[in-house]
């Protein structure tokens, strides 16, 4: 007697194509393995090599919402203080970008990258979008920060759901930072390119800025870490604070045109 059943019906699925298992504890090297090649492979592709990294709140009205809120009477959860910022990162990018391209090089030497999210992150892809230039975005799985990003084509448009392996992605490439007001991220991100900085794992020329000098001077103050002898003096000029777009731009291109 023929077995009569489909042979596709018990045809096993290669673990490869198994979303369960992909998806299961124990899949997890296989995944945080994908968040390491997939970039890497498009960042090849795209022939992405130094980049110029934003950091910044999410939370940073762009001057169409801020124009809504002032004509509403809520302007709960949108911090209008954050809106100056938001400009001056579009301002920023745009101004880094159009330097990049003007370089004598065959393609485009620095692409700002962003975090991919809202706020300070996407007016930073938005600034290099208007003078048609890429730009990357280092997105992340969170219930709150889930957009879609028009500025960044889809080939460097990226969704990690580790927080190490985009921290990876930000550092590797990186030939700059530039560090906008933010919160508990942005706090973490800086912190740690500092560490890496400051003990030796990252060993390249680095430069840093710490936008908006009375946020960060206010939050925090940096000679207490001198007096209290947790850091050396010199590690105060791992960045240079200021409020001018004009003068982070200068810093940064003098900097970078060093390398």
């Amino acid at each position: 007697m023929t077995d009569t059943k489909n042979t596709k019906d018990t045809e096993p699925t290669k673990a490869y194509n198994n979303l369960d298992f992909l998806n299961s504890k124990d899949a997890r090297t296989l995944r945080i393995l994908s968040e390491y090649v997939y970039p890497k492979k498009q960042f090849e592709e795209e022939k992405i090599k130094n980049t110029i990294v934003i950091f910044g709140s999410a939370r940073a009205p762009s001057p169409e919402e801020s124009n809504t809120h002032q004509q509403s009477d809520k302007v709960s959860g949108v911090n209008l203080k954050l809106a100056k910022y938001y400009e001056a990162t579009r301002e920023l990018s745009r101004q880094l970008s159009e330097w990049s391209m003007n370089l004598n090089e065959e393609d485009q030497k620095y692409v700002v990258c962003s975090g991919g999210g809202p706020g300070i992150m996407k007016a930073a892809n938005r600034g290099a979008n208007e003078v048609g230039a890429k730009s990357v975005a280092l997105g992340i799985s969170l219930p709150f920060e889930n957009e879609p990003n028009p500025y960044v084509s889809s080939e460097l448009n990226f969704e990690f759901h580790y927080f190490f392996t985009r921290k990876f992605w930000f550092s590797y490439l990186s030939e700059a930072f530039v560090i906008m007001p933010g919160g508990f991220g942005t706090l973490d991100e800086f912190f740690e390119i500092l560490t890496l900085i400051q003990t030796g794992k990252i060993k390249k020329d680095l430069p840093i800025v710490l936008f908006g000098e009375d946020y960060w001077t206010s939050l925090i103050n940096f000679e207490i870490l001198v007096d209290y002898g947790v850091i050396d003096k010199k590690d105060l000029d791992l960045f240079f604070i200021t409020s001018s777009v004009e003068d982070a731009y200068k810093y940064l291109t003098s900097k970078l045109s060093q390398k």
